[in-house]
Formats: structure tokens, C-alpha cells, sequence
């Protein structure tokens, strides 16, 4: 392989021809994408402890790879009540988790009458005002810090959602708009259209929101489309100066999903893109689900993450219910193993806490009791 850029971030050709090396160059991309980490944030990998709230698993949008929506009546279709809400997390605070993980449908009662009438009974006008009421049940309530993850969102339910959170998510999965085609992985899935969830990622940045997205990969995107979608992230990052957080995420088989007969990107794949992520990214925190590269998820120390995104000691990845989150004890020893620390984060990284502690109210209050002298999580405390 011609020698790869030791001065990051790398050009798309350069990204591309990156993703294309042989398995025999993937040791030297490693090596550099590593040098790159150990550059950003020398000897650590970092986590949140976190309770996982489905809110509610009915969704509008129909994604070939997608077993957590439901439709009502649907077996397991579920909204959380305010009760189950606050249980779920106080028993998480009994277990040191710092993080309230709200994932949820993108609103659903735009299509389900019976989702209306939930809403209607429960007090609430729409799925994004139960949610913004739950975000600061769970900051009055308890110490642990919301950060939601409600689908595309308008510029005032940014800022609404961000008076109550400190960070919030969204990922852009793909640019390539044709995965919305018929048979492909967002065929009716219209919320997926790209140009729309760019929109909310740009929103989030003209209100210097911490903000958290990634792509999805192996859903039919060419490994250009990856270069492109990362790229695009950049663009934005540079512009506004928010993203806190990029996830590479591979996508599974689930026996019961439309794309239940589509290949899944190999080990191979996943470390060849997390390595181009680093190297495009430099001074972004990579993060990649652990549970999703299980056994060997420590490989992908070498090609640059920094992070292990939220791992929970009580709740199941509702995404991926089949793929547990690993003990937290083991984690420990195999991040150790790599040569690294592991340490626990808020749900916002440390470079975007002061500015958020600047803002007078609850969340400021809150933050401060949570965060330690470094930005991390003020008490670590055994899995």
C-alpha cells in the first residue's frame, strides 16, 4: 500500500483508497489510526454508564434492518408511563449510571390514532412533549442526565430538548438518499431521507448543542458512501463545532427483519472504517458498540476509537436485545489489555461541559453535582 497520510485529516480520495487496502496493509492503518488517538486523548477509553428508556418502540418509519419498532398491537409494542420511567432509572442510580438513554419512535401519533390517544390520556400533546417532560422528571428526580434520541426534530424542539439534556443524538446513518428506493434498507422509512436528518444535525450546531451521530454501515452503502457521510459530518463539525460524538456502527442479521438474508460487514469491514473515521476525524471521539463486534471487540482499540458509548449494568440494548453489553468488569480488563484506562463519562464529553455549566437552571445544577475535575464522571464506582 502507498504509505498512508501520517498527518490526519486525510482527503476523500485518500479515505477511499484507505478503505479499499488488503488485508495485508490493515495492520499498517491500524497503527496509524491508533497514533492518531493516542495523539487526540493519550491512554484512555472511556464509557457512560447508562439506563436504556425505550419511551415508546412505536415508530412511523419502516427500516429493513429495524426489530425494535413496533405497531400497535404488534407483540412487546410498548409506552413507557412517567412510573416506569423513574424506576427504571432510580434503580440505575442504585448502580452508579450517570446516563438516562431515551430512544423512541419518530412520532409515531403522526400515523397511529392509537399513539394520539396514549399521548391524550398520559396529558401530553405529542410524543416530543412526553419525551421533553421525561428529560426533566429524570433531572428532577434523580442525579442521572437525559440524552434523547427522538428522530428529527424542528429548530424549537432543539432548543426545548436542550434546556432539559445536555447532549442529544441523532445518527445520519447514510448520505446516500437511493436506500430509500423500494426493497432497500429505508424503503418507507421516510424520516431517513438524509437532506432531512442533516438538517436537525445543523440545527443542533447554530445552538451549539452537543451533539452525537454516526453512520450505519453495511445497509447497502458503497464504502464511497461511507467517505461521503463521514465527510459530511466533518463539514459540519468544522462549521459549527459540536459534534461530540461519532459512531461507527455494523450492521447485524436478525432472523426476522426484511434484510434477515444481507451480508454483514466482516471484523475486517468494521476496523478499516473505524481506522478511516479516526483518521478523518482527528480530534473527534469515535465511539463503537462494543456488543456489536463481540468476542473480539477489543481490536477496535487498534484502529482508534476512544470511546465505548453507553454500557448499562441493568437494562438490555433494546436496539440489539440479542447482543448483551459486555460486564463491565471484563471490559475493564480487556480495554487494560490494550494498554488503556477505562473511564467513565457523562453523557456529554468533557470538552462541552464548561460551556453547558455556564448556563444558569437545572441542568447547570445538575451537571455540576455529576462532573469530576477532568469533565468525566465525578464518581466511578465498581460494575
Amino acid at each position: 500500500m502507498t504509505s498512508i497520510p501520517q498527518s490526519a485529516p486525510v482527503t476523500r480520495e485518500e479515505a477511499v483508497r484507505l478503505l479499499h487496502c488488503s488485508d495485508e496493509d490493515l495492520p499498517e492503518l491500524l497503527a496509524v489510526a491508533h497514533a492518531v488517538k493516542e495523539r487526540f486523548k493519550p491512554g484512555a477509553i472511556t464509557y457512560s454508564r447508562k439506563v436504556f428508556l425505550p419511551l415508546t418502540n412505536l415508530c412511523r418509519d419502516y427500516c429493513g434492518y429495524c426489530t425494535f419498532r413496533r405497531d400497535p398491537g404488534d407483540p412487546g409494542a410498548h409506552t413507557m408511563t412517567p412510573d416506569e420511567v423513574l424506576a427504571v432509572a432510580r434503580a440505575g442510580e442504585r448502580l452508579g449510571c450517570t446516563e438516562a438513554l431515551f430512544s423512541l419512535g419518530d412520532k409515531p401519533e403522526l400515523l397511529f390514532p392509537e399513539m394520539r390517544d396514549t399521548l391524550r390520556d398520559l396529558g401530553y400533546k405529542s410524543t416530543l412533549h412526553y419525551l421533553e417532560a421525561m428529560c426533566e422528571l429524570i433531572l428532577r428526580e434523580t442525579t442521572l442526565l437525559p440524552h434523547p434520541n427522538p428522530g428529527l426534530l424542528s429548530t424549537e424542539w432543539v432548543a426545548r430538548l436542550a434546556a432539559v439534556s445536555p447532549s442529544m443524538g441523532l445518527m445520519l446513518e447514510t448520505t446516500n438518499a437511493s436506500l430509500l428506493a423500494p426493497g432497500a434498507a429505508h424503503d418507507n422509512a421516510p424520516d431517513k431521507l438524509p437532506s432531512k436528518r442533516l438538517r436537525t444535525i445543523e440545527d443542533a450546531g447554530k445552538q451549539s448543542v452537543p451533539f452525537t451521530t454516526g453512520l450505519l454501515i453495511g445497509i447497502g452503502e458503497s464504502l464511497e458512501d461511507r467517505v461521503d457521510t463521514l465527510l459530511t459530518i466533518r463539514g459540519l463539525h468544522e462549521r459549527y463545532g459540536h459534534i461530540q460524538e461519532v459512531i461507527v456502527q455494523n450492521f447485524r442479521v436478525k432472523p426476522t427483519i426484511p434484510m434477515a438474508h444481507w451480508p454483514e460487514p466482516s471484523q475486517r469491514d468494521m476496523l478499516r472504517t473505524v481506522a478511516v473515521a479516526r483518521l478523518l476525524l482527528p480530534d473527534v471521539n469515535i465511539q463503537a458498540p462494543p456488543n456489536l463486534s463481540a468476542p473480539y471487540y477489543e481490536e477496535l482499540v487498534d484502529a482508534g476509537i476512544n470511546d465505548w458509548g453507553g454500557i448499562s449494568p441493568l437494562t438490555p440494548d433494546f436496539i440489539n436485545p440479542e447482543k448483551p453489553w459486555p460486564h463491565l468488569d471484563a471490559l475493564r480488563l480487556r480495554t487494560e489489555a490494550k494498554g488503556c484506562e477505562l473511564r467513565q463519562r457523562l453523557p456529554v464529553y468533557p470538552e462541552f461541559v464548561s460551556a453547558l455549566m455556564a448556563r444558569p437552571g437545572l441542568l447547570s445544577e445538575k451537571l455540576q453535582v455529576a462532573v469530576g475535575d477532568d469533565g468525566l464522571a465525578r464518581l466511578e464506582r465498581a460494575a
